[in-house]
């Protein structure tokens, strides 16, 4: 997050699920995922979580965060079609992102799964994002 600017007040970065990682993705209707190469070296990760303060059927993606050697190598998509896949399983019926227009890789690959713009969700407490997507689970994409 700090290569992107995003490590001051109202990011992803300070909430006490970063520290508590096992028991935040333990709760129900969560799950996250990780990438470790082939020496064992943790390359970056990504979640989903029902969407605080938000709709009992939307999910939030979350964490998504990869080492520079992980990404453009297919990885980040990977890890957000298992998120999408395991959040069809926990129920939900649409997936909401937040991220920052700075971060145009991770925009573009949001937008070609099918994410569309929308305006803020939830109880997040990430005001420091400017961008905001939300994604129907619906369909078989």
């Amino acid at each position: 997050m700090p290569t992107f600017g995003a490590d001051g007040p109202g990011f992803a970065i300070h909430d006490w699920e970063v520290d508590h990682m096992s028991e935040s993705y333990a709760r129900p209707r969560s799950a996250y995922f990780v990438v470790v190469d082939d020496a064992g070296h943790v390359l970056g990760g990504g979640g989903v979580a029902p969407l605080e303060g938000g709709p009992a059927d939307v999910c939030e993606l979350k964490k998504m965060y990869f080492l520079p050697e992980a990404r453009g190598q297919g990885v980040g998509e990977k890890i957000v079609q298992q998120c999408l896949d395991v959040a069809r399983r926990f129920g939900f019926t649409q997936c909401y992102l937040e991220t920052l227009e700075r971060m145009t890789a991770a925009r573009k690959l949001y937008k070609r799964l099918g994410f569309t713009s929308t305006c803020p969700m939830g109880n997040t407490g990430h005001g420091g994002c400017d961008r905001f997507y939300v994604r129907d689970l619906r369909d078989a994409k």
